[in-house]
């Protein structure tokens, strides 16, 4: 097993090499408010962080990640652009018998810049990639940007387009809501059965023969779904072309230009998602300027659907290929809806990565 000396002597060698690229250094607070930031991470961290309760401060939770809270920090003091790199511990249960750490150091990179957002991207993604090219590590890229521009074109409501972008980053439920507003799934029999006594009985009578309230949900609450759920069963499907076409969205795999050219002929059908491919087009030309071999890099439109909810536009990663014991090396992307949420009105494009050091200690042992 690797020691921590060997794994913290790694993460300052990386540390460094941010430094030297123009970044300032940073830290955060080991406790963070959980209940103003703990929303902002998504259903997976949710879930895996460690919350406590202090008598000052109210509830409080072991730093998940370092992003969250820079933003935080640079929304209140930054000045633009900004650069800045950071090294330290993060916590995040693990389930049981993983054998997967629940406390591990972090080193990042985070660049704010509104100038030019695409090139921002390809600095990003070339200061990881260099660092990272003594292990031979295969990279991948993705945009949650199409994947957004791809719902938000599409011919439906409001309420439908909103319950696919709130489940983006899980793919299960999203195929699921995605089947059923397009009539592929059949109606589930306890779901028929309910909304055909409601439309003989009304809400309030059904809801009356339930009994008693239980759990969280009031009456109002319950009355509201079934009006939802009527609603939405009277709305017509999404259209079989669209549903096609965002099929084929979602299982692109290709090198990067042979993708981008599969979504620009998309958006004869989906003219909603030009500028988006435009974006994607931009960045293309920043990440040849920046010296990648654009010919060769993979993009997956789905990649980063199940990573940290708040990348909404390019997102990549670092993986060891024969290590599929091991995460991925490095994760990053573009946050830039984070930075409204964090600024009370006030925004700016921002980018970034993390790596983990003693996973790139491991990959330079097995090398050794």
């Amino acid at each position: 097993m690797t020691d921590k000396i060997t794994v913290r002597a790694e993460a300052e060698r990386l540390f460094a090499f941010f430094k030297a690229s123009g970044a300032m250094a940073i830290d955060a607070d080991l406790l963070q408010p959980a209940d103003t930031l703990l929303d902002l991470y998504g259903e997976d961290i949710r879930a895996r962080a460690y919350v406590t309760q202090d008598p000052n401060r109210g509830e409080m939770m072991l730093r998940p990640d370092f992003t969250v809270p820079v933003v935080q920090t640079h929304m209140e003091h930054g000045g633009e652009p900004a650069r800045y790199t950071y090294l330290g511990e993060v916590f995040r249960k693990q389930q049981a018998d993983s054998g997967r750490a629940t406390e591990y150091l972090q080193v990042g990179y985070e660049l704010f810049d509104r100038e030019d957002p695409e090139r921002a991207d390809a600095e990003v993604f070339s200061l990881f990639n260099e660092v990272l090219s003594p292990l031979g590590l295969r990279p991948a890229t993705g945009d949650i940007g199409i994947l957004k521009a791809a719902v938000e074109t599409l011919t439906t409501t409001d309420r439908r387009k909103g319950a696919l972008m709130r489940h983006i980053w899980r793919p299960r439920r999203f195929r699921a809501l995605l089947d059923r507003f397009t009539g592929r799934d059949d109606m589930d029999a306890a779901r028929k059965a309910l909304l055909d006594r409601v439309a003989k009985d009304g809400a309030g009578t059904v809801v009356n023969a339930g009994g008693p309230e239980i759990g969280l949900r009031s009456r109002e609450d319950v009355l509201a779904r079934l009006a939802h759920l009527q609603a939405d069963a009277a709305e017509p499907p999404i259209s079989r072309s669209e549903a096609e076409v965002l099929d084929v969205i979602l299982s692109l795999r290709e090198t990067l230009p042979n993708a981008h050219q599969h979504l620009r002929d998309i958006t004869v059908d989906l003219p909603g998602m030009a500028a988006s491919v435009d974006r994607m087009a931009r960045r293309m030309d920043a990440l040849a300027a920046a010296g990648i071999t654009v010919e060769d890099l993979p993009f997956e439109a789905s990649f980063g659907r199940t990573t940290l909810e708040y990348y909404d536009g390019f997102v990549f990663g670092f993986v060891a290929e024969g290590r599929p014991d091991l995460p991925p090396v490095a994760t990053g992307g573009r946050y830039d809806a984070l930075t409204r949420v964090l600024g009370r009105g006030q925004e700016i494009p921002a980018v970034g990565g993390v790596i983990r050091p003693e996973l790139v200690q491991q990959l330079r042992e097995g090398l050794a």
